[in-house]
């Protein structure tokens, strides 16, 4: 009961946190795309994806390994987790100081080949400053995510991130006729500024709330690096993948006949707009995915896999219910949202068109989470080599003919062939019963039913939906609706722990 009430309080106020951060980072991108056009947002987006690249070659993904590492060191007797911190740190050093070296040597052969020409090359030797200090306080995250203190991690987050904002909105507003070469300064200048921030309050917190541990940390430095490289691996090569389909993208619209003034907008139009939306609703989810990484990885490590078992067998079902109707509400709205968020008619269109895979990528998230706690990393990575192959090969043959659409259909057949392979995996590997009519179908029947009876009502009133105050009402309407179905007609069959499950879960708690 103890664990059940900290894992909920951690989890609402963490959606809370992601739900201000999530819609203060669309706004931005609303923001930016009025104040400096769609195009700027594509160069924008393009230096994120490149800063992702470089910074997961220089932290090696520091907040899942540290997280992971000390929840595991904690879950043994005798164990000193600050050493886990430590070691983590020192690798961050060593590898942000390596890619910096690289990024000075070749800043120009990068702006040309990554950037497809535009002028980056003074920005890119900006870069190193991000990278060293957001790699520290990525160290300083995992531990207190670890350590069940999520809010210092979430606090760290939503400074860095306002920090980042008001030097991004400042630099727009005084920014007089921007080029390439400037909005990409405005963006790498608002992350040094916020991941400086951010190190600075992870420093505080850790002076005021250090444990001193008295025993001796199961792995030293080179232990560290054999577990973490694995991950690091997984991590560097989904960021590889991730940025060669975002760079790959323009270059195609092009072929289809767009302008680079044109494959830009277009290209930023569906990063800052389209994107955002479809993962919106996933905060509570992506909250939850941290904790669920810590708690699989302590469940592994004292070998307690009734509990892995329960953990996989509920979060996959409430996952959908949620992920089916997130899907159905973006379907509906998809036209709508769009125009309100200044991505035009195309924005709409694609929002409406890629919603049916929604849950597809929402069950990523819990997925993901899970096989990494349970230390799947080299099925994790064949895993994302094989669906980004699909969807980097999709884009290079689809994108040139179909133009829009090609992006579409690499996002359909990635999504659905990577996340039926995790599902299969994560089911066989905790032996989790599977249900496809209660789990998938019901939810679908649900979802469609209650529209349905909506739109009847709303009709009646005369409420249509196209207006904000409609569609909250819409949404609300159908919500109630459609969670109420599950608690009055399918509560019952909500599987939940046994007897010995939940005794061996509270001698777990009680012990720790």
């Amino acid at each position: 009961m103890i664990f059940k009430n900290r894992l909920i309080k951690d989890t609402v106020l963490l959606t809370l946190m992601q739900i201000f951060l999530d819609t203060a980072a669309l706004l931005l991108n609303v923001f930016i795309t009025r104040q400096l056009g769609a195009e700027a947002i594509g160069i924008l987006t393009l230096t994120g994806s490149f800063l992702g690249l470089a910074g997961i070659l220089s932290n090696g993904n520091a907040f899942l390994c540290v997280s992971r590492l000390v929840s595991e060191e904690m879950g043994k007797t005798n164990s000193n987790p600050n050493r886990i911190l430590v070691h983590g740190i020192k690798l961050c050093l060593m590898l942000s100081t390596t890619v910096s070296v690289v990024l000075f040597a070749f800043a120009e052969p990068l702006s040309n080949k990554f950037f497809s020409g535009a002028e980056m090359e003074e920005a890119i030797k900006f870069m190193p400053v991000a990278l060293v200090s957001g790699a520290v306080a990525a160290c300083f995250k995992g531990y207190f995510n670890a350590c069940r203190k999520s809010s210092v991690s979430a606090a760290g987050d939503i400074i860095e991130f306002i920090i980042k904002s008001l030097v991004i909105i400042v630099m727009t507003l005084t920014a007089k006729s921007p080029d390439e070469n400037s909005v990409c300064r405005i963006m790498i200048a608002g992350i040094i500024a916020g991941n400086i921030f951010s190190l600075g309050y992870c420093l505080v917190m850790f002076a005021k709330s250090r444990q001193k541990y008295s025993g001796k940390c199961s792995l030293d430095f080179g232990k560290y690096m054999t577990y973490a490289f694995p991950i690091m691996g997984g991590s560097i090569l989904t960021s590889a993948l991730s940025s060669t389909n975002d760079a790959l993208i323009p270059m195609c619209l092009r072929q289809n006949g767009d302008s680079v003034n044109e494959a830009l907008s277009r290209f930023g139009i569906f990063e800052a707009i389209v994107i955002p939306t479809l993962f919106f609703p996933s905060v509570v989810l992506c909250s939850m995915s941290g904790i669920i990484v810590s708690e699989s990885a302590r469940a592994k490590a004292s070998g307690n896999r009734e509990r892995i078992k329960s953990l996989t067998g509920r979060l996959t079902r409430y996952t959908l219910i949620f992920a089916v109707f997130a899907g159905a509400v973006l379907m509906r709205f998809g036209d709508s949202i769009g125009e309100l968020l200044g991505g035009g008619e195309l924005a709409g269109k694609m929002i409406t068109i890629i919603a049916p895979v929604v849950p597809f990528i929402y069950m990523e998230i819990i997925l993901e989470a899970l096989i990494k706690g349970m230390g799947l990393q080299g099925f994790s990575s064949l895993n994302y080599l094989a669906e980004y192959a699909v969807r980097i090969s999709v884009v290079l043959i689809f994108v040139p003919k179909f133009g829009f659409y090609g992006i579409v259909a690499s996002y359909y057949a990635s999504n659905i062939i990577g996340n039926c392979s995790r599902f299969v995996k994560v089911m066989k590997y905790t032996e989790t019963p599977f249900k496809p009519f209660k789990i998938i179908a019901v939810p679908i029947i649900y979802a469609f039913l209650t529209m349905g009876t909506v739109e009847l009502l709303t009709h009646i009133i005369r409420i249509d939906g196209n207006t904000v105050p409609e569609m909250i009402v819409f949404g609300i309407l159908w919500g109630m609706a459609y969670f109420g179905m599950f608690v009055g007609l399918d509560y019952g069959s909500f599987e939940l722990p046994d007897r010995k499950v939940l005794c061996n879960i509270h001698k777990s708690v009680a012990q720790k």
